[in-house]
């Protein structure tokens, strides 16, 4: 399994709840309706808890600031990732879910990687 992974900060003048908000209710169902040109298995959004423990939890590591939410695109694997982003129809969704992020998302300082899971601890 192959994964995207996209570690969110928000624009600075939006506040957590109006970015988590416009995440869902819009950014959401945008994703939702370009899967299937992206070839994707699954999307999660994670959403950032705010609070005293979520504070002190990041505290505690001695970190910096944390992310306001995570997301979590899957696909079968890299074939999958390429067959999927690769066409022309790919790239449009692609563009189209760039446009959108530019309303919401500090992209400068929202990381975005692939992943592959090499190790799984089941309780």
């Amino acid at each position: 399994m192959l994964n995207l992974v996209f570690c969110l900060r928000r624009q600075p003048e939006i506040s957590l709840e109006e970015f988590q908000r416009y995440w869902r209710e819009h950014h959401g169902p945008l994703m939702r309706r370009n899967m299937a040109a992206f070839g994707a298995a699954r999307y999660e959004q994670w959403h950032a808890m705010d609070g005293e423990e979520a504070e002190a939890l990041n505290k505690s590591r001695g970190g910096p600031a944390g992310f306001d939410g995570v997301a979590v695109v899957w696909w079968d694997d890299l074939a999958a990732f390429r067959a999927g982003t690769g066409t022309e129809d790919g790239r449009a969704a692609g563009r189209e879910m760039y446009q959108d992020e530019l309303n919401f998302i500090d992209l400068e300082n929202s990381p975005i990687f692939l992943t592959e899971a090499r190790f799984e601890a089941v309780g």
